[in-house]
């Protein structure tokens, strides 16, 4: 049963819960694909933001953490990355963990936590005081535009077996008629 069924919600509680489910779903589809091509392909070199597969999911993963610890307003931030040394299905399981964090941590924030401000700096230290729905949009908004990246590199790749992995088919999987 979703949380929004279990007690009193808002629109912003409902759009963010679902969102972080949809998004935990959605990369699981993408990783499912990726971790049953074997290493070379994984790693392989392609033209793209990223150059392979493994490294936009290391990339992925380095925000989602770096979201996270400035969330919890840690100074130092570690990008998990800088020593990764692990396999695809390493960074896959990493990642799911990461985003079943923040899925965990929206089923159980109150209106007010979303709405709540805090400071950070980015990559070139400038700062900058953000709300947390904004920021968790991003994660989210950031996620979907890599796992659309990810279909392009699969493709160049010869993968013609990709999982639809739009919000529409994960709501109509979970609808009731």
């Amino acid at each position: 049963m979703e949380i929004y069924a279990q007690q009193p919600f808002t629109i912003m509680k409902v759009l963010l819960t679902q969102y972080s489910a949809y998004h935990l779903w959605a990369n699981q589809q993408i990783f499912e694909t990726i971790e049953k091509l074997p290493e070379a392909l994984q790693e392989q070199h392609i033209v793209s933001s990223f150059p392979s597969l493994k490294a936009t999911l290391l990339h992925m993963l380095d925000a989602e953490s770096i979201w996270w610890q400035r969330m919890k307003l840690l100074e130092n931030i570690n990008r998990p990355s800088e020593n990764f040394t692990g396999s695809v299905s390493d960074v896959a399981k990493s990642l799911m963990q990461q985003s079943q964090q923040w899925h965990e941590w929206i089923s159980n924030a109150t209106e007010h936590m979303f709405e709540h401000e805090f400071i950070y700096y980015n990559t070139k230290r400038e700062k900058f005081k953000q709300a947390i729905y904004q920021m968790l949009l991003h994660i989210f908004n950031h996620g979907t535009y890599h796992r659309g990246q990810l279909v392009t590199m699969l493709r160049q790749l010869d993968v013609n077996t990709i999982p639809p992995t739009d919000f529409i088919v994960w709501s109509r999987k979970r609808s009731i008629i």
